[in-house]
């Protein structure tokens, strides 16, 4: 009997931003498909809020330097990381539990010759396969509403990081108002196993040995944000339904809107978090 999928993996594996998207989308905009540079993806390979001020963002909070080793917390297609590589001149290890992003991710990485600054490894957040203390700095941007058990997540993170080295992290939070029908439709269109509180994952972070938590709310931010991606969705319908019929067009057209509803009417938003590592334990399976 084989093992059911994660519904996180089959949300990915049928994600409209995936990488014949992000290259179909760079050579409809002047890029050769010979020759890429990381800048030619940039506006197309960032599957999270904010774009790339959100990934620098991040990098402020997590005080990432030139020459440090980062990890990105379920990295997907590895648009932040192939980002923070160039940016910053650092070594990022991005794992993510789908293989499918980890392949495109690592396929769209060697097409930009970021190779030697950016590996993609298949792995399970909740169980990092890195030694203690083997990262310098940590981010994550919108991932962990997948994961199940997000205190064993924030615990491996303050594992693998060098004492008083910064996670950064973004996130979808819950109001008070989310109801649970509402909630069985984030998980049911998206995954979403399980959403956080602001306090929430402040305690959280502070039970998994983080010091100096603070905690910035996005939703005002991720409303205009939001609109605008229904707004550029709404413009590809043509492109979308080509690549992958009608269904799917009208699946994410219905899931924007709702996700649009549900931030203004404050029962959905997001959040930034940052925050450094105490004395993490020694352990763990392997070095990075």
């Amino acid at each position: 009997m084989h093992e059911r999928r994660p519904a996180v993996v089959d949300f990915y594996d049928r994600h409209p931003i995936n990488e014949a998207q992000v290259l179909a989308s760079a050579r409809d905009h002047g890029a050769a498909h010979r020759g890429l540079c990381p800048e030619d993806l940039w506006q197309w390979d960032q599957d999270h809020y904010g774009g790339l001020q959100a990934v620098e963002a991040l990098a402020r909070r997590a005080a990432i330097r030139p020459g440090m080793l980062v990890l990105d917390v379920c990295a997907g297609l590895g648009g932040p990381a192939r980002f923070l590589a160039h940016r910053f001149g650092v070594r990022v290890t991005g794992v993510d539990l789908t293989h499918s992003r980890c392949a495109a991710g690592a396929r769209l990485t060697a097409l930009v010759r970021l190779g030697p600054l950016v590996r993609h490894l298949r792995a399970d957040a909740q169980a990092l396969p890195f030694r203690a203390g083997a990262f310098d700095a940590a981010v994550s941007q919108e991932g962990l509403l997948h994961v199940p058990d997000k205190g064993a997540v924030l615990a491996e993170c303050a594992r693998v990081l060098k004492p008083a080295a910064r996670l950064a992290f973004s996130d979808w939070i819950a109001r008070p108002r989310l109801a649970d029908n509402e909630r069985r439709r984030l998980f049911d269109w998206m995954a979403a196993v399980s959403l956080q509180s602001i306090e929430g994952y402040r305690r959280l972070l502070t039970r998994a040995g983080f010091e100096g938590v603070e905690a910035e709310d996005l939703s005002a931010e991720w409303i205009g944000i939001l609109r605008e991606r229904l707004r550029m969705y709404r413009a590809m319908r043509a492109h979308t339904v080509a690549r992958f019929g009608q269904a799917r067009y009208d699946e994410y057209n219905q899931l924007y809107a709702f996700f649009v509803a549900l931030v203004e009417a404050g029962k959905l938003g997001g959040a930034r978090f940052s925050a450094a590592a105490g004395r993490a334990p020694s352990g763990g399976p392997s070095a990075p």
